[in-house]
């Protein structure tokens, strides 16, 4: 099995939308051993997470997917090795353009090789992305408590980590854990 992340356009529909979405994707692929994992609602795209048997490609998936709404992009998921400094860079790109999932799978590759305070910095960005994952699903509760989570692990950090202003994401974390308002934001 292969997989891929679709993004389809999003005009219209919101994260309550997901489980819904998320149905009516299994719906136009079904007897297909095409798995749709997931979907997930930003405000540009839905996001589905697919595996797709070596009998099929993406363009058969697409193809009745694109029912629902017009391809956007698509992204074959592959572990690629990165430095640091790039991997850094290309999860801040994904974070910012609402594709949490794949900057915390991009993030996981860093984390895997930090140590002691670095690594819980990292973990409370991955814990972030991951929140927003949830949100993503209209899954408030989650979201909140996984961020609750990420300021403990972001409790050390302060300043600039690679362009990212540590200072800048906990206020924003926090005001979302006091408020109980998720306001999703960039990076």
């Amino acid at each position: 099995m292969e997989r891929y992340m679709i993004y389809l356009v999003n005009h219209s529909y919101t994260p309550k939308d997901a489980a819904a979405l998320l149905k009516k994707a299994r719906s136009l692929l079904s007897g297909s051993k095409i798995i749709v994992r997931d979907s997930r609602v930003a405000k540009h795209h839905i996001e589905f997470d697919t595996s797709i048997p070596e009998n099929k490609t993406v363009e058969d998936v697409i193809g009745k997917l694109a029912s629902i709404t017009p391809l956007s992009e698509y992204e074959h998921i592959i572990e690629k090795k990165m430095k640091k400094d790039e991997a850094i860079r290309h999860a801040r790109i994904l974070f910012n353009n609402e594709k949490y999932w794949g900057a915390h799978e991009v993030l996981e590759s860093v984390w895997r090789d930090a140590l002691k305070d670095e690594k819980d910095l990292i973990n409370g960005i991955i814990l972030i992305a991951a929140a927003f994952v949830h949100d993503e699903k209209a899954e408030s509760d989650i979201c909140i408590s996984i961020l609750k989570r990420a300021m403990q692990k972001l409790s050390k950090a302060m300043g600039l980590y690679f362009g990212l202003n540590l200072d800048r994401i906990k206020y924003m974390v926090s005001n979302i854990i006091e408020t109980g308002q998720i306001e999703r934001f960039t990076i």
